[in-house]
């Protein structure tokens, strides 16, 4: 059990750590010139993810489980600093005090990263390690909505002549936003949603159709790094959204593996 808690943490933070240090550098890039302070906040926090990771290189599988659980607290404290930020970054904005580049829903987006990562921490400190039935849907809601906005964001940086890949974004779009609402649709309905196959049903349909976008996202940020299409898409920033999906579909693994072990 102390093993798998290492192993999880480990990896939880060797993700996430990574996606918080890109959103800040997203944020950075974002904010037009006149606002130094927030650019230099989030540049701030591109220096203390950066610290964290190397931290992380000095932890292995046989690491003392006490240890791991107060690096995640300290990881812990460094991602609700940022979610702060983030809330702060979305309040300025949506009081239309600066005016930037980075969309609402974009920091909101970020915002809810950050929450997620602070959530599975702290799960992990408290020995939530196998994900029950209603943990799953919800996994899958956040996941969901990640996609979904992904898929707008794409959209909307695309440049207007890539008609066909906005147009493929947009049907993502669309796609992910009825998955989405599935999803929430199922998870309103427990217990009943604990019916024999229903959640099996459920995370295949989801496979197809993450598979499917991360698919697209690995086009899209090959065709970037080449200069191939037109777009405001920053090269690191495709990579991003790929490895996310990629993500999600691990995930899933993880929850049809614990759904096939329950049966057993």
């Amino acid at each position: 059990m102390a093993n798998e808690f290492i192993v999880r943490s480990l990896d939880e933070i060797r993700f996430w750590a990574r996606i918080m240090k890109e959103h800040a550098l997203f944020l950075s890039l974002g904010f037009t010139y006149n606002e130094q302070k927030l650019i230099d906040e989030a540049q701030a926090f591109i220096v203390v993810f950066e610290r964290i990771e190397e931290q992380l290189n000095g932890f292995t599988i046989h690491s003392d489980p006490k240890q791991v659980k107060a690096f995640n607290v300290q990881v812990y404290q460094a991602v609700a600093n940022i979610w702060a930020y983030k809330r702060k970054v979305l309040g300025l904005i949506l009081r239309c005090e600066i005016r930037s580049n980075n969309y609402a829903l974009l920091v909101d987006h970020t915002s809810r990263e950050a929450a997620y990562f602070a959530n599975r921490l702290q799960e992990l400190n408290e020995g939530k390690l196998q994900p029950l039935p209603e943990a799953i849907i919800k996994e899958n809601v956040f996941f969901l909505k990640i996609m979904a906005d992904h898929a707008k964001f794409i959209g909307h940086l695309l440049d207007p002549s890539e008609r066909k890949l906005v147009d493929q974004a947009r049907d993502f779009s669309h796609d992910f936003d009825q998955l989405l609402f599935q999803a929430v649709d199922l998870d309103s309905m427990r217990p009943e949603s604990e019916t024999p196959g229903l959640l099996d049903q459920f995370l295949d349909q989801n496979r197809v159709s993450v598979v499917s976008l991360r698919d697209f996202k690995k086009t899209a940020r090959d065709l970037i790094e080449e200069c191939r299409i037109k777009s405001n898409i920053h090269p690191l920033l495709a990579d991003h959204v790929f490895r996310e999906a990629e993500r999600f579909i691990e995930i899933i693994d993880i929850f049809e593996e614990s759904l096939t072990s329950n049966k057993k």
